[in-house]
Protein backbone atom coordinates (compact mmCIF):
# COMPACT_ATOMS: atom_id res chain seq x y z
CA UNK A 1 0.00 0.00 0.00
CA UNK A 2 1.30 3.35 -1.25
CA UNK A 3 1.51 6.32 1.05
CA UNK A 4 -1.89 7.62 -0.77
CA UNK A 5 -3.25 4.83 0.43
CA UNK A 6 -3.57 3.53 -3.48
CA UNK A 7 -2.83 -0.13 -3.61
CA UNK A 8 0.53 -1.18 -5.09
CA UNK A 9 -0.61 -3.06 -7.71
CA UNK A 10 -2.14 0.02 -8.59
CA UNK A 11 -6.05 -1.49 -8.70
CA UNK A 12 -8.82 -0.84 -6.35
CA UNK A 13 -8.60 -2.11 -3.16
CA UNK A 14 -9.99 -5.35 -2.08
CA UNK A 15 -8.92 -6.64 -5.58
CA UNK A 16 -6.56 -9.39 -4.45
CA UNK A 17 -7.70 -12.70 -3.81
CA UNK A 18 -5.85 -16.19 -3.07
CA UNK A 19 -7.31 -19.68 -4.40
CA UNK A 20 -6.03 -23.42 -4.22
CA UNK A 21 -4.86 -24.61 -7.22
CA UNK A 22 -6.25 -26.99 -9.04
CA UNK A 23 -4.21 -29.82 -7.92
CA UNK A 24 -5.06 -28.52 -4.00
CA UNK A 25 -1.96 -29.35 -2.73
CA UNK A 26 -1.53 -27.07 0.70
CA UNK A 27 1.76 -25.75 -0.01
CA UNK A 28 0.63 -24.01 -3.53
CA UNK A 29 -1.93 -21.04 -3.79
CA UNK A 30 -2.81 -19.13 -6.56
CA UNK A 31 -2.80 -15.32 -6.29
CA UNK A 32 -5.59 -13.22 -8.28
CA UNK A 33 -5.38 -9.38 -8.83
CA UNK A 34 -8.45 -8.29 -10.59
CA UNK A 35 -7.82 -5.15 -12.79
CA UNK A 36 -10.99 -3.99 -12.83
CA UNK A 37 -14.75 -4.90 -10.64
CA UNK A 38 -16.98 -6.25 -12.84
CA UNK A 39 -19.24 -5.67 -9.52
CA UNK A 40 -18.93 -2.56 -8.95
CA UNK A 41 -22.32 -1.55 -10.98
CA UNK A 42 -25.94 -4.05 -11.25
CA UNK A 43 -25.62 -6.23 -14.35
CA UNK A 44 -28.32 -5.92 -16.53
CA UNK A 45 -30.19 -9.79 -17.57
CA UNK A 46 -28.65 -10.52 -21.09
CA UNK A 47 -32.02 -13.21 -20.97
CA UNK A 48 -32.16 -16.89 -20.23
CA UNK A 49 -29.58 -18.78 -20.96
CA UNK A 50 -31.06 -22.08 -21.78
CA UNK A 51 -33.53 -23.29 -23.47
CA UNK A 52 -33.79 -26.81 -21.41
CA UNK A 53 -33.39 -28.01 -17.66
CA UNK A 54 -31.02 -30.05 -18.75
CA UNK A 55 -28.27 -27.43 -19.31
CA UNK A 56 -27.22 -25.07 -16.45
CA UNK A 57 -28.85 -21.48 -15.42
CA UNK A 58 -26.03 -18.64 -15.88
CA UNK A 59 -27.19 -16.39 -12.74
CA UNK A 60 -24.53 -13.64 -13.28
CA UNK A 61 -20.58 -13.31 -13.28
CA UNK A 62 -17.78 -14.13 -10.56
CA UNK A 63 -15.48 -10.94 -9.86
CA UNK A 64 -12.90 -12.41 -12.76
CA UNK A 65 -15.99 -11.84 -15.14
CA UNK A 66 -16.41 -15.74 -15.75
CA UNK A 67 -20.02 -16.89 -15.57
CA UNK A 68 -21.79 -18.52 -12.51
CA UNK A 69 -23.41 -21.57 -13.90
CA UNK A 70 -25.21 -23.74 -12.12
CA UNK A 71 -27.66 -26.94 -12.50
CA UNK A 72 -31.17 -27.23 -11.69
CA UNK A 73 -31.83 -30.66 -12.37
CA UNK A 74 -32.14 -33.33 -9.65
CA UNK A 75 -30.89 -30.78 -7.31
CA UNK A 76 -32.54 -28.90 -4.38
CA UNK A 77 -31.50 -25.18 -4.06
CA UNK A 78 -31.61 -23.35 -1.40
CA UNK A 79 -31.60 -19.05 -1.78
CA UNK A 80 -31.06 -17.03 1.28
CA UNK A 81 -30.26 -13.70 2.29
CA UNK A 82 -31.45 -10.67 4.56
CA UNK A 83 -33.88 -8.27 3.29
CA UNK A 84 -32.54 -5.67 0.51
CA UNK A 85 -29.78 -8.07 -0.10
CA UNK A 86 -31.12 -9.08 -3.99
CA UNK A 87 -32.41 -12.53 -3.21
CA UNK A 88 -35.57 -11.80 -4.81
CA UNK A 89 -33.46 -10.73 -7.36
CA UNK A 90 -31.39 -14.19 -8.45
CA UNK A 91 -34.99 -15.70 -7.87
CA UNK A 92 -35.90 -14.33 -10.86
CA UNK A 93 -33.08 -14.63 -13.00
CA UNK A 94 -33.81 -18.58 -12.23
CA UNK A 95 -37.31 -17.78 -12.59
CA UNK A 96 -36.94 -16.26 -16.38
CA UNK A 97 -34.55 -18.71 -17.53
CA UNK A 98 -36.84 -21.45 -16.65
CA UNK A 99 -39.66 -19.83 -18.23
CA UNK A 100 -37.14 -20.28 -21.59
CA UNK A 101 -37.28 -24.42 -20.92
CA UNK A 102 -39.89 -26.03 -22.86
CA UNK A 103 -39.60 -28.86 -20.57
CA UNK A 104 -40.40 -28.15 -17.23
CA UNK A 105 -43.21 -27.03 -15.52
CA UNK A 106 -43.14 -24.36 -12.73
CA UNK A 107 -45.56 -24.08 -9.56
CA UNK A 108 -44.81 -21.99 -7.35
CA UNK A 109 -45.78 -20.72 -3.35
CA UNK A 110 -45.88 -17.03 -2.64
CA UNK A 111 -47.87 -16.40 0.38
CA UNK A 112 -47.18 -12.51 0.02
CA UNK A 113 -50.48 -12.41 -1.64
CA UNK A 114 -48.58 -13.04 -4.74
CA UNK A 115 -46.52 -9.51 -5.51
CA UNK A 116 -43.28 -11.49 -5.57
CA UNK A 117 -44.10 -13.58 -8.27
CA UNK A 118 -46.87 -12.64 -9.41
CA UNK A 119 -45.81 -10.55 -12.12
CA UNK A 120 -44.46 -14.26 -13.57
CA UNK A 121 -47.70 -15.72 -13.24
CA UNK A 122 -47.96 -16.28 -16.85
CA UNK A 123 -45.61 -18.74 -17.05
CA UNK A 124 -46.36 -20.37 -13.76
CA UNK A 125 -48.47 -23.46 -14.20
CA UNK A 126 -49.69 -22.99 -10.64
CA UNK A 127 -48.87 -20.29 -8.11
CA UNK A 128 -50.44 -20.77 -4.44
CA UNK A 129 -50.74 -17.19 -2.50
CA UNK A 130 -52.85 -18.66 0.60
CA UNK A 131 -51.12 -21.21 3.38
CA UNK A 132 -54.46 -23.48 2.62
CA UNK A 133 -53.42 -23.60 -1.59
CA UNK A 134 -49.89 -23.95 -0.72
CA UNK A 135 -50.15 -27.12 2.05
CA UNK A 136 -52.54 -28.56 -1.47
CA UNK A 137 -49.66 -27.13 -4.09
CA UNK A 138 -47.68 -29.74 -2.15
CA UNK A 139 -49.71 -32.64 -1.32
CA UNK A 140 -50.25 -32.83 -5.20
CA UNK A 141 -46.87 -32.43 -5.74
CA UNK A 142 -46.13 -35.82 -3.28
CA UNK A 143 -48.49 -37.82 -5.53
CA UNK A 144 -47.03 -36.85 -8.24
CA UNK A 145 -43.72 -38.33 -7.00
CA UNK A 146 -45.49 -41.31 -6.21
CA UNK A 147 -46.99 -41.58 -9.84
CA UNK A 148 -43.97 -40.65 -11.42
CA UNK A 149 -41.91 -43.64 -9.48
CA UNK A 150 -44.71 -46.33 -9.63
CA UNK A 151 -44.68 -45.25 -13.47
CA UNK A 152 -40.55 -46.13 -13.64
CA UNK A 153 -41.21 -49.11 -11.74
CA UNK A 154 -43.43 -50.36 -14.09
CA UNK A 155 -41.08 -49.27 -17.26
CA UNK A 156 -37.77 -50.74 -15.57
CA UNK A 157 -36.60 -46.78 -15.68
CA UNK A 158 -34.15 -45.72 -13.40
CA UNK A 159 -34.96 -41.49 -13.74
CA UNK A 160 -37.23 -39.41 -15.61
CA UNK A 161 -35.55 -37.51 -18.40
CA UNK A 162 -37.18 -34.39 -19.16
CA UNK A 163 -38.55 -33.56 -22.62
CA UNK A 164 -41.47 -31.63 -23.55
CA UNK A 165 -43.61 -34.22 -23.34
CA UNK A 166 -42.24 -35.40 -19.64
CA UNK A 167 -41.09 -32.19 -18.02
CA UNK A 168 -39.66 -31.55 -15.25
CA UNK A 169 -41.82 -30.25 -12.55
CA UNK A 170 -39.63 -27.18 -10.46
CA UNK A 171 -41.53 -26.15 -7.21
CA UNK A 172 -40.52 -22.48 -6.00
CA UNK A 173 -40.80 -21.82 -2.46
CA UNK A 174 -40.66 -17.62 -1.78
CA UNK A 175 -40.06 -16.96 2.02
CA UNK A 176 -40.22 -20.54 3.02
CA UNK A 177 -39.71 -19.94 6.72
CA UNK A 178 -43.20 -17.86 6.13
CA UNK A 179 -44.39 -21.79 4.96
CA UNK A 180 -43.04 -23.09 7.94
CA UNK A 181 -45.07 -20.59 10.20
CA UNK A 182 -48.47 -20.43 8.17
CA UNK A 183 -48.92 -24.29 7.07
CA UNK A 184 -46.80 -26.27 9.37
CA UNK A 185 -48.73 -29.10 7.82
CA UNK A 186 -47.26 -29.06 4.77
CA UNK A 187 -43.44 -29.44 6.28
CA UNK A 188 -43.93 -33.29 5.92
CA UNK A 189 -44.56 -32.98 2.08
CA UNK A 190 -41.49 -30.27 1.37
CA UNK A 191 -39.51 -33.19 3.29
CA UNK A 192 -40.96 -36.00 0.94
CA UNK A 193 -40.13 -33.85 -2.53
CA UNK A 194 -36.43 -33.35 -0.88
CA UNK A 195 -36.17 -36.65 -0.21
CA UNK A 196 -37.40 -38.81 -3.43
CA UNK A 197 -37.77 -35.75 -5.86
CA UNK A 198 -34.72 -36.48 -7.52
CA UNK A 199 -34.92 -39.62 -9.59
CA UNK A 200 -38.29 -38.27 -10.85
CA UNK A 201 -37.25 -34.73 -11.57
CA UNK A 202 -39.48 -32.79 -9.17
CA UNK A 203 -36.99 -30.00 -7.76
CA UNK A 204 -37.47 -28.02 -4.67
CA UNK A 205 -36.23 -24.27 -4.65
CA UNK A 206 -36.57 -22.73 -1.65
CA UNK A 207 -35.96 -18.81 -1.07
CA UNK A 208 -36.37 -17.21 2.50
CA UNK A 209 -35.10 -13.82 4.06
CA UNK A 210 -35.18 -15.63 7.94
CA UNK A 211 -33.16 -18.46 7.99
CA UNK A 212 -34.41 -19.25 11.20
CA UNK A 213 -33.47 -22.77 12.54
CA UNK A 214 -36.76 -23.51 13.01
CA UNK A 215 -37.59 -23.44 9.43
CA UNK A 216 -34.08 -24.98 8.15
CA UNK A 217 -33.09 -27.13 10.71
CA UNK A 218 -35.96 -29.37 10.49
CA UNK A 219 -36.48 -32.76 8.04
CA UNK A 220 -34.65 -33.62 5.40
CA UNK A 221 -35.39 -30.30 3.56
CA UNK A 222 -32.11 -28.98 4.48
CA UNK A 223 -29.66 -31.48 4.40
CA UNK A 224 -30.98 -32.54 0.68
CA UNK A 225 -30.00 -29.16 -0.66
CA UNK A 226 -27.47 -29.92 -3.15
CA UNK A 227 -27.20 -25.96 -4.10
CA UNK A 228 -26.80 -23.55 -1.84
CA UNK A 229 -27.10 -19.94 -2.59
CA UNK A 230 -26.32 -17.06 0.39
CA UNK A 231 -26.70 -13.49 -0.58
CA UNK A 232 -25.61 -11.58 2.43
CA UNK A 233 -26.74 -12.23 5.79
CA UNK A 234 -26.64 -9.66 9.08
CA UNK A 235 -24.73 -12.57 11.25
CA UNK A 236 -22.04 -14.55 11.19
CA UNK A 237 -23.71 -17.27 12.16
CA UNK A 238 -26.20 -17.54 9.39
CA UNK A 239 -23.53 -17.99 6.88
CA UNK A 240 -22.85 -21.92 9.10
CA UNK A 241 -26.95 -22.27 9.08
CA UNK A 242 -27.49 -21.47 5.05
CA UNK A 243 -24.19 -23.00 3.96
CA UNK A 244 -23.43 -25.36 6.63
CA UNK A 245 -21.65 -26.13 9.25
CA UNK A 246 -18.25 -24.96 9.45
CA UNK A 247 -18.11 -23.08 6.54
CA UNK A 248 -18.06 -19.21 7.97
CA UNK A 249 -14.62 -20.69 9.08
CA UNK A 250 -13.58 -22.15 5.53
CA UNK A 251 -14.11 -18.47 4.39
CA UNK A 252 -17.32 -18.21 3.59
CA UNK A 253 -18.19 -14.54 4.79
CA UNK A 254 -20.97 -13.65 2.91
CA UNK A 255 -21.51 -11.19 5.65
CA UNK A 256 -19.04 -9.01 4.30
CA UNK A 257 -20.90 -9.26 0.92
CA UNK A 258 -21.28 -5.33 0.07
CA UNK A 259 -23.97 -4.51 -2.78
CA UNK A 260 -27.38 -6.01 -3.66
CA UNK A 261 -27.06 -9.27 -5.73
CA UNK A 262 -23.54 -10.31 -4.42
CA UNK A 263 -23.90 -14.07 -3.21
CA UNK A 264 -21.65 -16.98 -2.65
CA UNK A 265 -22.63 -20.21 -3.91
CA UNK A 266 -21.97 -23.68 -2.97
CA UNK A 267 -22.63 -26.49 -5.05
CA UNK A 268 -21.02 -30.05 -6.62
CA UNK A 269 -19.24 -27.69 -8.97
CA UNK A 270 -18.44 -24.75 -6.77
CA UNK A 271 -16.43 -25.98 -3.85
CA UNK A 272 -14.81 -22.61 -2.97
CA UNK A 273 -15.68 -19.32 -2.00
CA UNK A 274 -16.09 -17.03 -4.82
CA UNK A 275 -18.45 -13.57 -4.83
CA UNK A 276 -20.55 -13.56 -7.62
CA UNK A 277 -23.09 -10.90 -8.57
CA UNK A 278 -27.12 -11.78 -10.12
CA UNK A 279 -28.10 -10.19 -12.81
CA UNK A 280 -30.67 -7.06 -12.22
CA UNK A 281 -33.81 -8.19 -13.61
CA UNK A 282 -36.31 -5.12 -14.35
CA UNK A 283 -39.46 -5.22 -14.76
CA UNK A 284 -39.57 -4.47 -18.08
CA UNK A 285 -37.18 -7.78 -18.08
CA UNK A 286 -40.49 -9.55 -16.76
CA UNK A 287 -42.64 -8.02 -18.89
CA UNK A 288 -40.88 -8.81 -22.46
CA UNK A 289 -40.06 -12.75 -20.95
CA UNK A 290 -43.65 -13.43 -19.88
CA UNK A 291 -44.47 -12.23 -23.58
CA UNK A 292 -42.43 -13.99 -25.29
CA UNK A 293 -42.24 -17.31 -23.84
CA UNK A 294 -45.72 -17.32 -21.75
CA UNK A 295 -46.87 -19.50 -25.44
CA UNK A 296 -44.75 -22.02 -25.04
CA UNK A 297 -44.98 -23.42 -21.72
CA UNK A 298 -45.10 -27.21 -21.79
CA UNK A 299 -48.16 -28.81 -19.70
CA UNK A 300 -48.04 -31.57 -16.84
CA UNK A 301 -47.50 -34.86 -19.01
CA UNK A 302 -50.37 -37.65 -18.79
CA UNK A 303 -48.88 -39.75 -15.79
CA UNK A 304 -48.64 -36.02 -13.64
CA UNK A 305 -51.78 -35.53 -14.58
CA UNK A 306 -53.17 -38.80 -13.82
CA UNK A 307 -52.08 -38.59 -10.33
CA UNK A 308 -53.82 -35.52 -9.41
CA UNK A 309 -57.01 -35.35 -11.21
CA UNK A 310 -58.18 -39.56 -11.98
CA UNK A 311 -60.14 -42.25 -10.21
CA UNK A 312 -57.76 -44.45 -8.28
CA UNK A 313 -59.70 -47.67 -9.86
CA UNK A 314 -58.90 -46.79 -13.28
CA UNK A 315 -55.17 -45.91 -13.16
CA UNK A 316 -54.14 -49.04 -11.00
CA UNK A 317 -56.63 -51.00 -13.88
CA UNK A 318 -53.72 -49.21 -16.00
CA UNK A 319 -50.88 -49.71 -14.28
CA UNK A 320 -51.50 -53.52 -14.61
CA UNK A 321 -51.75 -53.41 -18.19
CA UNK A 322 -48.16 -52.44 -18.85
CA UNK A 323 -49.55 -49.94 -21.51
CA UNK A 324 -46.89 -47.23 -19.83
CA UNK A 325 -45.88 -45.39 -23.03
CA UNK A 326 -46.75 -44.31 -26.56
CA UNK A 327 -44.82 -45.02 -30.06
CA UNK A 328 -42.58 -42.25 -29.19
CA UNK A 329 -41.58 -43.41 -26.08
CA UNK A 330 -43.08 -40.96 -23.56
CA UNK A 331 -45.82 -41.76 -21.13
CA UNK A 332 -49.41 -43.21 -22.70
CA UNK A 333 -52.52 -40.95 -22.22
CA UNK A 334 -54.19 -42.38 -18.98
CA UNK A 335 -56.75 -42.75 -16.90
CA UNK A 336 -56.04 -40.31 -14.09
CA UNK A 337 -55.62 -41.55 -10.24
CA UNK A 338 -54.06 -40.31 -6.51
CA UNK A 339 -51.75 -43.52 -7.46
CA UNK A 340 -50.53 -45.32 -3.87
CA UNK A 341 -46.94 -46.38 -4.05
CA UNK A 342 -46.46 -50.18 -3.50
CA UNK A 343 -43.67 -51.65 -1.26
CA UNK A 344 -42.40 -52.82 -4.44
CA UNK A 345 -42.32 -49.46 -6.28
CA UNK A 346 -40.96 -47.72 -3.20
CA UNK A 347 -37.69 -50.16 -3.10
CA UNK A 348 -37.11 -49.87 -6.82
CA UNK A 349 -37.43 -46.03 -6.58
CA UNK A 350 -34.57 -45.98 -3.74
CA UNK A 351 -32.93 -48.53 -6.02
CA UNK A 352 -32.70 -46.20 -8.35
CA UNK A 353 -31.80 -43.46 -6.10
CA UNK A 354 -29.09 -45.14 -4.56
CA UNK A 355 -25.44 -43.27 -5.40
CA UNK A 356 -22.77 -45.27 -6.87
CA UNK A 357 -21.70 -47.28 -4.16
CA UNK A 358 -25.07 -48.19 -3.67
CA UNK A 359 -27.54 -48.24 -0.79
CA UNK A 360 -27.51 -50.17 2.42
CA UNK A 361 -29.52 -52.46 3.52
CA UNK A 362 -30.84 -50.43 6.36
CA UNK A 363 -32.17 -47.33 4.14
CA UNK A 364 -34.12 -50.23 1.51
CA UNK A 365 -35.51 -51.30 4.96
CA UNK A 366 -36.67 -47.93 5.76
CA UNK A 367 -37.57 -46.98 2.27
CA UNK A 368 -39.85 -49.85 1.33
CA UNK A 369 -41.53 -50.89 4.92
CA UNK A 370 -40.83 -54.32 3.95
CA UNK A 371 -39.12 -57.32 6.49
CA UNK A 372 -36.30 -58.43 5.88
CA UNK A 373 -36.98 -61.27 4.21
CA UNK A 374 -39.07 -59.61 1.85
CA UNK A 375 -36.64 -57.45 0.94
CA UNK A 376 -34.03 -60.19 0.21
CA UNK A 377 -36.10 -62.07 -2.11
CA UNK A 378 -37.25 -59.18 -3.93
CA UNK A 379 -32.93 -58.23 -4.20
CA UNK A 380 -32.62 -61.81 -5.76
CA UNK A 381 -35.45 -60.95 -7.91
CA UNK A 382 -34.16 -57.71 -9.32
CA UNK A 383 -30.72 -58.92 -9.61
CA UNK A 384 -31.79 -62.21 -11.27
CA UNK A 385 -33.23 -59.65 -14.12
CA UNK A 386 -30.64 -58.08 -14.83
CA UNK A 387 -32.39 -54.84 -12.63
CA UNK A 388 -30.60 -54.53 -9.38
CA UNK A 389 -26.41 -55.03 -8.53
CA UNK A 390 -25.02 -55.89 -5.20
CA UNK A 391 -22.11 -53.15 -5.63
CA UNK A 392 -21.07 -54.10 -2.10
CA UNK A 393 -21.54 -56.28 0.99
CA UNK A 394 -25.19 -55.14 1.68
CA UNK A 395 -25.40 -52.75 -0.11
CA UNK A 396 -27.27 -52.31 -3.52
CA UNK A 397 -28.31 -50.16 -6.66
CA UNK A 398 -30.53 -50.13 -9.98
CA UNK A 399 -29.02 -51.38 -13.04
CA UNK A 400 -30.58 -51.00 -16.07
CA UNK A 401 -30.70 -50.42 -19.80
CA UNK A 402 -30.65 -47.12 -20.02
CA UNK A 403 -28.12 -46.68 -16.44
CA UNK A 404 -25.25 -44.55 -18.11
CA UNK A 405 -23.35 -45.66 -15.60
Amino acid sequence: MRRDNTPALGTFRGALRVHPTPDDKANRCELRVLGTDPHAEAIGWPGPSTRSITKPVELGPFEDAEPCRVSFLRRHALLAGTTGSGKSGGLNVLIGSLAACEDVVIWAIDLKKGMELGPWAPCIDRLATTPRAAAALLAEAVAILQARAAWLAGTGRRVWEPSPGMPALVIIVDEYAELADEAPEAMNDTDSIARLGRAVAVTLVAATQRPMQKAMGQGAVRSQMDTRICFRVRERRDVDLILGQGMLAAGWHAHTLNAPGKFLISSPEHTTPRRARAYLVTDDDVARAVAHFAVIRPQLDDVSRAAIHGPAAESAAWYETGDAQNDAGEPADIPGSHQTTTPEDSLWLALCMAPEEGADITELLRASGMSRPTLYRHLAQHAQAGRAIQVSRGRWRAITTEDPR
